[in-house]
């Protein structure tokens, strides 16, 4: 009868036993290994500061057609749109009028010339009169006067022709400079105005053509700042375009000028370049990009922008490893995106080991297992990425 309890003790024993067993087995067992991350080892490297800024097109050169003269138009010789060189005639205004004005101008000449003679003979004979006092002083002085007064005649009346010839050539309206002409204001038939406010054409350059864009003060004197320290060098005077579409402009442009002065509404500053357009692809108000290679950053530190994170507040953050393989969480300065990486002013330095692999598994302090993925590494869950994949 005593058998029983005795059974049962045994039992309950032997189950404290097994627990405790189980729990010093489970305590003692190995742990977790250390998780692999991907590193990419920083050095510094020589770029390109480029800047994209958006602008318009300007013809190099414009000329509006005006007529000097008034009169009606006789002719148009020139088709809209086409080319047209300086000095062709583009209209013809009646010359009627002005051929008669030059006629007459002709005739006073003439007449003039002919004043000349007869006075200038007369003076010579007072002249001669005057020597043996057979006229007076005051006529021999009359005679040299009627003389001169008809010399200032004659040069009166060659001004005259001269400015009666201008008017007559006036009467065929020539291209002032060369270039792309617009559409036509008027037609023959249509009378015209001397110096009117309508010009009856407009004649642009557009090779070479200009692209003037604009550029913010604050990015300017921080660009300048920097030059001057030495920490950049300046870049060349180059400029590429991008055009509405997308596409790049076959013709790389130069650096013209920079305004001297800011915009007070934009707080801008102007920038003007030059750029060959042999084909006319380029027209007056097209809207493009420009990018300008600004500077030099000889010794740039470039992050790979997949191990460049956000925190809360906006600042950007990256993991690195320490000597003894442990991660380290850093705040870092990203200036601008160049490719696929971030240029990095402050918070990495030459030969930071920046996380690039596996961020998402370890946290600042947690000891890793490093795999150089610069070097053709890869790390096991890289690896097995493509496996799960398919």
């Amino acid at each position: 009868m005593m058998t029983r309890p005795r059974s049962r003790l045994s039992i309950s024993c032997a189950a404290v036993l097994a627990l405790a067993a189980c729990s010093g087995q489970q305590g003692g067992g190995p742990q977790r290994p250390a998780p692999e991350v991907g590193f990419v080892t920083l050095q510094p490297q020589s770029v390109v500061l480029q800047s994209e800024l958006a602008g318009r097109t300007t013809p190099y050169l414009v000329s509006d057609v005006r007529p000097q003269v008034s009169g009606i138009i006789k002719t148009r010789s020139f088709d809209e749109g086409s080319k047209v060189k300086a000095g062709q005639v583009l209209y013809e205004i009646d010359p009627a009028v002005y051929q008669a004005t030059v006629e007459e101008a002709k005739a006073a000449l003439a007449n003039a010339k002919a004043a000349v003679e007869s006075t200038r003979l007369k003076d010579q004979r007072y002249g001669e009169l005057l020597a043996i006092e057979g006229v007076s002083q005051q006529e021999a002085d009359d005679a040299h006067m009627a003389h001169q007064q008809a010399l200032a005649s004659v040069a009166q009346a060659q001004a005259t022709l001269v400015s009666a010839q201008i008017n007559l050539g006036y009467t065929k309206v020539r291209a002032p400079i060369s270039g792309r002409i617009g559409k036509s204001s008027v037609t023959p038939g249509a009378l015209v105005t001397a110096n009117q406010e309508t010009a009856l054409a407009t004649i642009r350059a557009l090779d070479p053509i200009y692209v003037d864009m604009t550029q913010s003060s604050t990015d300017l004197l921080k660009l300048r700042r920097m030059v001057s320290a030495g920490s950049l060098q300046s870049g060349s005077t180059k400029v590429h375009l991008k055009l509405e579409d997308g596409t790049k402009y076959t013709h790389s442009g130069s650096m013209k000028f920079q305004e001297v002065s800011v915009d007070e509404s934009t707080g801008s500053v102007t920038l003007r370049a030059e750029f060959p357009n042999p084909d006319g692809m380029l027209l007056p108000g097209m809207y493009v990009r420009a990018v300008l290679e600004e500077a030099v950053n000889n010794s740039a530190i470039l992050a790979p922008q997949q191990g460049v994170t956000r925190d809360p507040k906006g600042n950007a953050t990256a993991l690195v490893l320490t000597a003894d393989n442990k991660v380290e969480q850093r705040t870092l300065v990203a200036d601008r995106a160049i490719g696929d990486r971030w240029l990095i002013s402050e918070g990495l330095a030459q030969g930071d080991r920046i996380i690039v692999e596996g961020t998402n598994k370890v946290r600042p302090g947690d000891a890793v297992n490093p795999v150089d993925v610069s070097k053709g590494g890869r790390t096991a869950a890289a690896e097995a990425a493509p496996a799960t994949g398919r």
